[in-house]
C-alpha cells in the first residue's frame, strides 16, 4: 500500500512544474493589466484601449481568482495535496467566466484578431487538463 501510494507517476514533476510556470505567467499578465500605466494604455490603438478600459469589475475579479487559484492549485499539486483538485475547479470556473466575457461580450476578435480566440481556448483547455490531472493523481493515491 505505501509503496504504490508514494510512488510518483512518470511526468508528475514535469507536469507540475510546467503548470506552475504557466500559472506564474498568468499571474504576471494579471499584475501587468491590473497595474497598467496610463502611458502604456495611451500607446495602444484606440480600439484596444476601449477593450481594457471597459472591463467590468467581475471580470477582473474572475481573472484574479483564475490565475491565483491556478498558481495555488499547482503549489498544492506539487505538495501532493488533494485540495489541489478543488482549487483547480474554482480556477476553471473563474477561467470560464472570464473567457466567456472576452469571447462573447466584447469585440476582441475584431480588434485583436485570431489571438483573441486562440489564447482563451488554450487557457480553458489547460485549466480543464489540470482539473482532470489532479483528479487522476488523487485516484491513483498520489495526492493525499
Amino acid at each position: 500500500m505505501s509503496e504504490t501510494k508514494n510512488k510518483n507517476p512518470k511526468g508528475f514533476w514535469i507536469i507540475g512544474i510546467v503548470a506552475l510556470l504557466w500559472n506564474l505567467m498568468g499571474v504576471a499578465e494579471y499584475l501587468q493589466l491590473a497595474y497598467m500605466k496610463e502611458e502604456t494604455l495611451a500607446a495602444m490603438p484606440v480600439e484596444q484601449q476601449a477593450l481594457y478600459e471597459n472591463v467590468p469589475a467581475w471580470v477582473t475579479g474572475a481573472f484574479a481568482l483564475a490565475v491565483f487559484g491556478g498558481l495555488l492549485g499547482c503549489i498544492l499539486l506539487l505538495m501532493k495535496k488533494k485540495l489541489a483538485t478543488v482549487v483547480f475547479i474554482i480556477s476553471l470556473i473563474s477561467v470560464l467566466a472570464q473567457m466567456s466575457y472576452s469571447i462573447f461580450m466584447t469585440n476582441a476578435m475584431e480588434v485583436m484578431g485570431a489571438m483573441a480566440i486562440f489564447m482563451p481556448i488554450l487557457v480553458i483547455v489547460i485549466s480543464i487538463f489540470l482539473v482532470w490531472y489532479s483528479r487522476k493523481m488523487e485516484s491513483e493515491g498520489v495526492l493525499t
